[in-house]
Parts: structure tokens; sequence; C-alpha cells
């Protein structure tokens, strides 16, 4: 069995916090082990390495993701996504990625990275290859026994008819969100929650593809993948398949898609800078320098971070999605595989250039890759700690202090020795992540390539 977690999402349900960079899988709010802070992702590897699951695990996520994802989790095996679609196109692009890895045809399973469970929802993914194989069907599903007439959920419709000692059942349709009422009625006839986990073999897929006139190989499913139909995998290949079983799960999940659902998950009440005083039933999430203060609070959610700033009653808090749209112009922080930065300030001048002002956190033994810009340039003001810098070819050792500057088109990189802060001042017509030409991303090679030009 092979393991591919999806790890999509655009991040606007928990603004502030999250964003389309920094989703609500890499928020680091839930309690882990040692009493340290955890994300979602984090928290769900835990639980897949105590199962020694991690070994054969994928996750598929977009290229905006990729740093963040190693950054939390080490080296782990990513399958980049050129553009953000669907879950169709990205269940799509993982099956070829592994099918031109590896010729046999084995089992996949596809689960949301995103999901709070316990250890045993991960037992039960480990049986479904054992469910598809035994029930000679096209897909096995794992669906969640229901609480409660959730009116959020999608819900598998069950035969009523099941095998004495079988551990799955038939899947006789597929509903979308419901009203309370009806809801109730299909969990009397047993209805489950789609949790969206599939179980199928890699040449199903690959045979839906090739009837298709879609791509089977993986370069070729790159380059073509803007032109993959952005749809979700349930509609556009779980719905129409025939032979489907689902097994049923019945321990602890939840999707925790909002503050409402995620605050009763997380460590404290009050995580950042400042104090809350008499308030009940109230969280407080700070990522900014300066201090909250909350008193007399009641059932409210407020969020601080330099993205904004939400005040909003629990029960409401899952309606900010489209509230927020036109405020989340650009991510103001961001996570990457050599530290952090937040945006301190963006200004539009009157003669047409923009200037971004950043505060940059480098980790110890950590570098930024060796790289150029063509339509800006930089001016760096180290604010602490020791570090390597690389510039055109030179090598010097720089520190707290220290100010140079960066111009356009100069090969340049650093590598902190400590941790190091700094702030980077951007000046140009137009500052994009995307104006970036990347040489080396080791800094072995950095070395090797600075002491070439310098004999």
């Amino acid at each position: 069995m092979q393991l591919i977690l999806l790890s999509g999402g655009s991040g606007k349900r928990l603004w502030p916090l999250s964003n389309d960079v920094r989703s609500k899988q890499f928020l680091r709010v839930l309690e882990g082990h040692d009493q340290n802070l955890v994300s979602m992702v984090e928290r769900v590897w835990g639980q897949l390495s105590a199962l020694r699951m991690d070994g054969s695990t994928y996750l598929c996520a977009s290229k905006l993701q990729k740093d963040l994802i190693h950054a939390q989790l080490g080296d782990v095996s990513v399958i980049v996504e050129p553009m953000r679609m669907d879950t169709f196109p990205a269940i799509a692009l993982a099956t070829t990625y592994l099918a031109d890895q590896v010729e046999e045809d084995d089992i996949l399973v596809v689960a949301p990275v995103d999901q709070f469970v316990e250890t045993g929802y991960f037992e039960h993914l480990k049986r479904l290859p054992e469910v598809l194989v035994a029930s000679g069907s096209e897909m096995a599903l794992l669906g969640v026994k229901p609480t409660h007439p959730s009116t959020q959920y999608g819900y598998i419709c069950v035969e009523q008819e099941r095998a004495a000692g079988s551990s799955y059942a038939r899947v006789s349709s597929f509903r979308e969100k419901p009203e309370r009422a009806r809801a109730l009625e299909w969990i009397e006839q047993g209805a489950l929650w789609n949790c969206g986990v599939f179980c199928f073999r890699k040449s199903y897929l690959m045979r839906l593809l090739s009837e298709r006139g879609l791509p089977i190989h993986y370069r070729e499913m790159v380059a073509t993948f803007h032109e993959m139909p952005k749809r979700s995998f349930d509609y556009e290949v779980v719905e129409q398949t025939e032979k489907i079983v689902v097994v049923p799960y019945d321990g602890a999940w939840k999707d925790l898609g909002t503050w409402e659902t995620l605050a009763p998950e997380m460590r404290s009440s009050f995580l950042g800078i400042g104090v809350a005083d008499d308030c009940e039933n109230s969280h407080v999430v700070n990522e900014l320098s300066i201090p909250i203060v909350a008193k007399g609070l009641k059932n409210l959610m407020v969020v601080a971070s330099p993205d904004g700033i939400l005040v909003a009653a629990k029960d409401q808090s899952g309606g900010i999605k489209d509230l927020v749209a036109p405020y989340c112009i650009r991510p103001m922080f961001e996570e990457r595989r050599w530290g952090s930065y937040k945006v301190l300030d963006y200004q539009k001048l009157p003669d047409g250039n923009e200037v971004l002002t950043k505060q940059v956190t480098l980790r110890a033994g950590a570098n930024i890759s060796y790289h150029r810009h063509h339509l800006r340039e930089e001016v760096w003001t180290m604010v602490a700690g020791d570090a390597v810098l690389a510039l055109d070819g030179r090598m010097v050792s720089i520190t707290a202090g220290d100010v140079f500057r960066v111009c356009r088109g100069q090969w340049h990189g650093i590598m902190a020795k400590t941790q190091v802060i700094f702030v980077e001042v951007q000046r140009g017509e137009t500052i994009t992540e995307e104006d970036c030409d990347r040489r080396f991303m080791e800094w072995e090679h950095v070395i090797e390539h600075c002491e070439v030009l310098e004999r």
C-alpha cells in the first residue's frame, strides 16, 4: 500500500492565520508531545511514524507549500502540483508519478492531511487494500459513523443487506450536504459521513485516464496539468464507479475547518503576547509583537496576525471566507524550509515603483538559495546573528549591524552560522515571488562555485 496525503486548500476559512501558502494544516496551535505546539500535518505525520507508515507515504501539495512541508516535517516525499486545481487532477498527478516510479500494480490509499483523528483511523486505512481485494471491488472507501445529523458533510448511503461478519458494506449512492431531517433519515438507514478517503489500484485510475484521453505518464501530466478537468475526485471518478464498498470507522474524527471547531482542540485558550481576564468560552491567538488584552469576552474568537485581525462570535466564524476575500492580497507571513519572514510594510511610490520591507529569520545552519532577481534591487540590514554572504562569486562573513546592497541581476545567497535576523527592503517596478532565478539550493554547491571564481 502506498498512501497519498492531499495537502490543498486556499487557507481562507482560518483567516488571518491561514493564507494561500500557510493553509490550516500548517498552523501550530495543537498540543503535541512535551507540551510543544504542533500543526495538523505534524500531528498526522507523528501518528503515521508511530505505525511505521511514513516510509510509504507521499504528500501531494502546491509549489508554495513544498518549502513549508519540508520545514515542518523534514526530508519527506512531496509530489508537487504545478498549480492549484481540485482533488481529481491532484490524485491523477500523484498516481501517474507513482506509476512511473514502480511498475507493479500497487494499491493506493488517498486521504486528506487536515483531519483531526485518532491513531485507529490510520489502522483502518491499512485494512482498506485487503477489503478492496476481498470484495472484488474497484474502489473501497472509509466512512465515518455520524455522531449527529450534520448538514455540513456529504453522506455515503449503503445497501441494507450485508454478508455475515463482513467488515464492509456495498455503496448504493452518494448524497451531498442535506437538511437536518433528511440527514436523520439517512443515518437511521446506516449512512456514513464521507471523509474523503479512497482506495484503488493504480491500474484502475490509469485505465480511466487513458479512456478519457488524459495523460498517463507523469511528465506529460505535469506539462498539461492546466488542461485537466478542475473537478473533485468524488464527482469525476467515485460517483461513476460501479463496484464500490465502504468500511465504517467509529473512532474520533473531526474536520477542523472553522475556528469554532478548531478552538476546542487548541492547547491553550490564549496563545501569544497579552492576557485574558474573566473570559468565557473564548480563545485568543496573537502572532503580533504587541499585546492583546481581552476582558469579559463570551463565546468569541480573536485572532491577530500580520495578515489581519479577526473578532468573531464562534458560531459565526464559519462564514468569514467570503468576507475576507477582498483583503487577501498576498501572504504577510510565511514559513520556509530555512526559517520565516513577515512583511513589515508595502508602498506603491508616485513614480510607479514598489517598495516591500520584510523581517527575515534564518535558522542556525540553514541557507537561502543562490539566486538573482531581474526586476528589483534589495538592501539587507543585519539585525542579529552571524552569517556568510555569497555575492557574485565572493564570500564574506557578516554580522549584526552590517548593511549591503544587492543590485538587479546579482547572484546572492546567505548561510546562517547562528540564528540570523535581517531586514530586507525590496525596490522595483514589480515585486513578485516569481522574479527569481535559482542556481544552487545546497550551500556546498555555493562554496564550490565561489571558490572556482576566486582562483
